[in-house]
């Protein structure tokens, strides 16, 4: 459900907006672009990035 969500947030942003930074994962700067990759992936990073961008409220 959360990659749903992150997807149809991601699919709407404007594509400069893309490569700005979105969120902090153990302090390293995840962009948009960099976060749709982990989470294709499927990795434990992008599954971190989608808990964050859903505790913060961002999708």
């Amino acid at each position: 459900m959360e990659k749903e969500r992150f997807y149809k947030t991601y699919d709407n942003l404007p594509l400069n907006i893309r490569e700005e930074v979105v969120i902090t994962v153990n302090g390293e700067p995840i962009t948009w672009r960099i976060a749709k990759l982990e989470i294709d992936q499927d990795t434990d990073t992008g599954k971190e990035i989608l808990n964050k961008l859903v505790a913060l409220d961002i999708i």
